[in-house]
C-alpha cells in the first residue's frame, strides 16, 4: 500500500531544509522564571505570599496584551496548608506550608476531590503527593 504525502514547499525566504517550530512562547514564560527565582530567594515562610502577588502581577500584565497567548492561573488550598498554583497547561506550583517550592503535574501529583453539580464540577479538595513532584532547588 502506497502512502501519499503532500507536497510541501518551503516559505519564501526560508532556507529550504531549516525546521520551525508552531510551539508558541509567551513573555509570560520569563517572568513566571523570574517569579520563581525571586520567590526562591525570599525567607520561607513569605513564599506562599510572594509568589500569589507575583503571579497575580503576570497574570494583569498579561491581561493588556491580548495579541499574546492567554495565561492563566488558579489558586487552590491544599489539604495540609500548602498553596497550589494551577496553570492553563497541566503544570502546578506548590508552595508548602514550610515554604519549600514543588514542581507539579496538576492531575497525577495530587489526590483531589470533586463537587459535581448539574452543571458544574470543581475542585473540593488537592492533597499533594510530594514523592511524585520535584523541589525546587535552592539558588
Amino acid at each position: 500500500m502506497s502512502e501519499h504525502h503532500p507536497a510541501v514547499s518551503p516559505q519564501e525566504g526560508t532556507d529550504e531544509n531549516s525546521l520551525t517550530s508552531s510551539v508558541l512562547t509567551s513573555p509570560a514564560d520569563d517572568l513566571l522564571r523570574d517569579a520563581v527565582a525571586t520567590t526562591l530567594k525570599a525567607d520561607p515562610p513569605a513564599r506562599g505570599d510572594l509568589f500569589a502577588e507575583l503571579l497575580a502581577g503576570i497574570r494583569d500584565l498579561m491581561g493588556q496584551q491580548p495579541q499574546e497567548r492567554p495565561w492563566t492561573y488558579s489558586e487552590h488550598a491544599g489539604t495540609d496548608g500548602s498553596r497550589i498554583f494551577r496553570g492553563g497547561t497541566g503544570r502546578s506550583i506548590v508552595v508548602d506550608p514550610g515554604g519549600t517550592m514543588w514542581r507539579a503535574r496538576s492531575y497525577e501529583d495530587f489526590l483531589t476531590t470533586y463537587t459535581i453539580t448539574d452543571t458544574d464540577c470543581t475542585i473540593a479538595s488537592l492533597t499533594p503527593l510530594y514523592e511524585d513532584m520535584k523541589r525546587y532547588p535552592i539558588e
